[in-house]
């Protein structure tokens, strides 16, 4: 397989002219729009192909009732704009589905079950990966993100996980730009200070 290189406008929609949005116009974001977010943010590599984040998509009003009651108070207007909201969650127990994901390592999952520690930052560094995959299929699919860490995780995850298998991480607003929706770009730090050679 040759790899190819995206064009300058894909690179400028994924990453140097992407931009949070903070308010949202009122047009609709489909299911097959939002099916076709995670048929591209499944993708990304995790350790041992754990693949540990769950998505819940927030579209009906008693659902976005329930969440805006945990969202920070900066983060209730523009979630209430946004057409379609996504919960991105890890599952405490993704290494149940290690024997389909890595079926040649079944063993796998009884070291994970075992160890709380090794489960835990497994589960947080790859479901933080994913996460970011997911904004950029938000992005390449011509929908505008907002992810927000401005919530009360504790209450949200007993509201919509009371079973306490998923623990949320990210609660993205998904769709069109509205009015003003970006703020002026923040500066970003020069190579100078962020990249080294060995």
């Amino acid at each position: 397989m040759t790899l190819s290189t995206l064009d300058t406008s894909a690179r400028e929609t994924l990453f140097t002219e992407a931009r949070t949005a903070n308010s949202f116009a009122s047009t609709p974001v489909t299911d097959d729009e939002l099916s076709a977010i995670w048929d591209l943010a499944k993708w990304p590599p995790t350790a041992a192909n754990t693949q540990p984040l769950r998505v819940v998509y927030v579209r009906t009003d008693a659902g976005r009732s329930r969440l805006l009651t945990h969202m920070s108070e900066g983060n209730v207007a523009k979630t209430q704009s946004a057409p379609a909201v996504a919960i991105l969650a890890v599952d405490q127990a993704f290494h149940d589905h290690i024997p389909t994901l890595l079926p040649f390592r079944p063993e796998l999952k009884d070291a994970f079950a075992g160890n709380d520690a090794l489960r835990t930052s497994t589960g947080s560094f790859n479901g933080a990966l994913q996460a970011g995959y997911f904004l950029l299929a938000v992005r390449a699919l011509g929908l505008a993100a907002g992810p927000m860490a401005g919530f009360d995780k504790d209450t949200l995850d007993a509201d919509f996980f009371p079973d306490g298998k998923w623990k949320s991480i990210l609660v993205v607003n998904i769709g069109h730009p509205g009015e003003n929706p970006w703020f002026d770009r923040l500066p970003r730090l020069d190579p100078h200070d962020t990249v080294d050679w060995a």
